[in-house]
């Protein structure tokens, strides 16, 4: 391989690069968040509270003056701030004397009878909002009282950052998926892989390049040959999940932007898919490809005993602007062609994510007053109306009205 730049070879210069974009990003994680401070999640005024609670703001008033659950700080001009744990308390309290309401409206943890929801968040091109995508359900499921897993299954580990955890430096080895999915002695329980996050509620399985050796040893295991039902590549995370199941109620999964081992096993998990897709045409084709390699693989695992059970699969239109002409005719396309599978619901681009990504945040975590109202609200709403549609789907494949 001929020198490159002065004489360096193209790995060693690839991997200074590397090593120089790696600690300037560090330095700047620092600047930010600084390494003996956490992540934490923002306080809820009492309205905020109320609406995640489906109550008015005047009966949290006056559970508060009665001394009922939980009691607020109060702010220098009275305002009375929440937080999110403080709010599951009094959702606990309230499920306790419905008072003619489903306790479920307050407590919405599924019961015996419904199963757990595994969403996988999918694409085979990069960019099209799904990391983005996977945080913001995860942490609306959350703040709506679901029971919420977090699994990052993408080597990249962008969840995995936007949910406070660094790849680099919070996560050793075995300590990702990989640990609960590889196939040699140092297997270990996905429980002792889970990690609980400063949102409450929402615990993370993370993720790092460590995740890149179920690609390499899963062949090897095939070579082997099987040694019972357990050592089938595409039923071990399946396998994972089941070992936490108990503890939660629906499990967001952020799949890599590739169709490997992982993916693979990731979607053989899924009760759901959600497919993110930039209404651009070349984002278009590279979908058509991404769907025709999924069908081919998975028809193979299906003929090789795998079970495929999905409640639903949709097509999640994202960074979507609704001035675009182009964007407008693409997203009619893909209406004309796939109807109700794609939701109702588009993500619209905006500045606010954006924004709030910089801080390593999501719209959730960095609150109205940080930046322009109209920006937030118009982001909030896009939002809300895409994991509000998602909700309504879980809810829909346990037999619960809407």
């Amino acid at each position: 391989m001929p020198p490159a730049d002065g004489g360096a070879t193209v790995d060693m210069m690839i991997g200074e690069q590397a090593r120089l974009l790696s600690s300037q990003l560090q330095a700047m994680s620092e600047a930010l968040f600084p390494p003996t401070s956490q992540k934490t999640l923002r306080r809820f005024t009492s309205g905020e509270a109320a609406r995640l609670m489906g109550i008015s703001d005047s009966t949290l008033r006056k559970m508060t003056l009665a001394g009922e659950g939980p009691q607020p700080d109060l702010t220098h001009s009275g305002r009375r701030l929440y937080t999110l744990s403080q709010i599951n308390e009094i959702r606990a309290l309230l499920a306790a004397s419905a008072r003619g309401r489903d306790a479920r409206e307050f407590v919405p943890h599924r019961s015996g009878g419904e199963h757990l929801q595994v969403i996988a968040v999918t694409n085979f091109k990069g960019g099209s909002g799904k990391t983005t995508t996977s945080a913001h359900l995860a942490q609306y499921l959350a703040l709506q009282g679901y029971r919420v897993l977090a699994v990052d299954l993408d080597p990249q580990a962008s969840l995995s950052a936007l949910l406070g955890v660094l790849p680099e430096t919070d996560v050793g080895a075995n300590q990702t998926l990989y640990a609960a999915i590889r196939y040699d002695e140092e297997q270990k329980a996905l429980r002792e892989v889970v990690r609980k996050t400063y949102f409450d509620g929402l615990d993370l399985v993370p993720g790092n390049l460590e995740l890149m050796e179920f690609e390499h040893t899963t062949p090897r295991a095939l070579v082997r040959g099987g040694q019972g039902e357990s050592s089938v590549f595409y039923l071990r995370i399946a396998e994972a999940l089941a070992d936490v199941a108990d503890r939660y109620d629906v499990v967001v999964i952020d799949c890599p932007p590739q169709l490997g081992y992982l993916t693979l096993s990731g979607l053989c998990a899924a009760t759901a898919m959600t497919i993110t897709i930039h209404p651009q045409m070349l984002d278009l084709a590279s979908m058509s490809q991404f769907l025709l390699m999924t069908h081919d693989l998975l028809s193979v695992v299906r003929e090789a005993g795998g079970r495929l059970q999905y409640d639903f699969i949709r097509y999640l239109v994202t960074r979507y602007e609704a001035q675009d002409g182009p964007q407008t005719k693409v997203v009619a396309f893909l209406r004309n062609l796939f109807g109700d599978h794609v939701l109702t619901n588009p993500m619209v681009k905006s500045t606010a994510i954006s924004d709030a990504g910089l801080t390593k945040q999501t719209l959730y975590e960095i609150g109205r007053e940080n930046m322009t109202r109209s920006t937030y609200d118009r982001a909030m709403e896009a939002l809300d109306g895409v994991n509000g549609e998602i909700e309504g789907l879980i809810k829909a494949a346990w037999g619960r009205g809407a």
